[in-house]
C-alpha cells in the first residue's frame, strides 16, 4: 500500500474505476496468483521464475470490423502505422537488453504482396460468414475485403516482410508464431475446422518460405476454439488470456502446453507514468517472490509513449534481475518443458 500512499491523487485523473484496480494489485487479488506445491518442475535452475513476452504482431488486420469505432477500417490503418513506428524501436531495445519476444504474426505481413483472381483475394482460402462477437461485427462482404491486393511498399499496414527480416536477422533470439493468416475469430460456432485449418495451412507456408517453423499460437481476439487441430499443424504451445494469472503452464490432453498470461503491456492514461513502471516491476517481484511464471504481452500498435516512457524502464528492470529469471520465448520454453517434465 505504500505506493498508493505517495501517489497523488485527483479525481479528476483516477476514476473510481482506476483507484479499484489500483486498490485490487496492492492486495494480490490481479494478477492472481497461483502456487504449486512443486514449482521447481517448472522452473528451470538456477531461476526462481520464468518471464515471457508474447507481442500480437497485426498491422491493420485486428481492428477492420472493431464495433467500437465510427471508422473502423481507418481505425485499423492507423494501428498499421503506429506498429510500424514501434515495432523498430522495440526491436532496438530488446538489443539493448538482450530480451526476446514471442511475435504472434498473421500470416499475411509474411507476404510482399498479393492479387485477386477471379475478383476475389485469396481465393484458395476458406473464409468466415458474417458473425458478430464482443469486439468485431463482420456484416457484409467477404472477409477479405478490405486487403487491398497490393504490395508492402505501396500499402504497408497490412504487410511486413521488411519488418519480419528486421526481428529474425536481429541479434536476439526471437521466435516467430502464428496470429493466424487473416485475424479470424476462432471459436467453433463461427469458425468451422475446415477455416481454421485453411487458415493454419496458409500460415505453414509462408513461413516456410522464410525457413520458420511456426511452434507457438496466439489466439486473435481472445476468441479461443479448435484446440485440436494446432498440433496437427506442428503447434506444441498457445496462450490465453482467461485472467491475469502468476502461474503456470498447462499441459492439455493433446499434448499441446497453455501458456497463461499475466498482464497487458499497454497505456493507462488515468495512471502516472512512474505508478505505471511500478506496478510492472512489482508483477515482476511477485513472480519472483512465489516462484511461478509472468507473462506480459502487447500490441505493438499501442501508443508510442509506453516505447519510450514505460518499457526502456521495465525492459532495464528484466535485465537487471536476469539471474532469477529465465527469460525466454513461448517456443524455447516449451521445448524445455517437454525435454523435463517427462522425467
Amino acid at each position: 500500500m505504500e505506493f498508493l500512499q505517495i501517489e497523488k491523487i485527483r479525481s479528476t485523473q483516477f476514476p473510481l474505476k482506476s483507484l479499484i484496480g489500483k486498490l485490487s494489485f496492492e492486495l494480490g487479488r490481479n494478477p492472481k496468483i497461483e502456487k504449486k506445491a512443486n514449482y521447481q518442475d517448472y522452473i528451470p535452475k538456477p531461476y526462481k521464475s520464468v518471464l515471457i513476452i508474447s507481442a500480437d504482431f497485426e498491422l491493420a488486420w485486428a481492428f477492420r470490423f472493431s464495433k467500437s469505432q465510427k471508422n473502423p477500417v481507418e481505425n485499423a490503418l492507423e494501428h498499421g502505422r503506429l506498429t510500424r513506428k514501434n515495432v523498430p524501436e522495440i526491436v532496438k531495445l530488446c538489443e539493448k537488453h538482450n530480451i526476446p519476444i514471442t511475435w504472434a504474426t498473421v500470416g499475411h505481413l509474411f507476404l510482399e504482396s498479393c492479387s485477386k483472381e477471379n475478383g476475389h483475394a485469396h481465393s484458395d482460402l476458406k473464409k468466415l460468414d458474417h458473425f458478430e462477437s464482443p469486439f468485431w461485427k463482420f456484416d457484409n462482404g467477404d472477409w477479405f475485403k478490405d486487403d487491398p491486393c497490393t504490395d508492402y511498399k505501396t500499402d504497408p499496414e497490412w504487410y511486413a516482410p521488411d519488418l519480419i527480416k528486421l526481428i529474425t536477422e536481429s541479434s536476439v533470439n526471437h521466435e516467430i508464431g502464428s496470429h493466424t493468416f487473416s485475424h479470424i475469430d476462432c471459436r467453433e460456432s463461427v469458425c468451422t475446422p475446415d477455416i481454421f485449418s485453411s487458415e493454419l495451412k496458409k500460415c505453414v507456408e509462408v513461413a516456410n518460405d522464410y525457413d520458420i517453423q511456426l511452434k507457438s499460437f496466439v489466439y486473435p481476439g481472445h476468441t479461443f476454439g479448435n484446440f485440436n487441430l494446432l498440433p496437427e499443424f506442428g503447434f506444441t504451445s498457445f496462450r490465453t488470456n482467461y485472467l491475469n494469472i502468476l502461474g503456470y503452464p498447462i499441459k492439455k490432453s493433446n499434448k499441446l502446453w497453455e501458456h497463461q498470461s499475466t498482464a497487458e503491456f499497454d497505456i493507462r492514461h488515468s495512471w502516472s507514468i512512474k505508478y505505471q513502471i511500478y506496478r510492472y516491476k512489482k508483477i515482476i517481484d511477485k513472480a519472483i517472490k512465489n516462484n511461478t511464471n509472468c507473462h506480459f504481452w502487447f500490441h505493438p500498435s499501442f501508443q508510442h509513449q509506453f516505447v519510450t516512457d514505460v518499457m526502456p524502464a521495465v525492459f532495464e528492470y528484466i535485465d537487471e534481475m536476469r539471474k532469477e529469471i529465465f527469460i525466454t520465448t513461448m517456443g524455447e520454453y516449451t521445448q524445455w518443458l517437454n525435454e523435463n517434465m517427462s522425467k
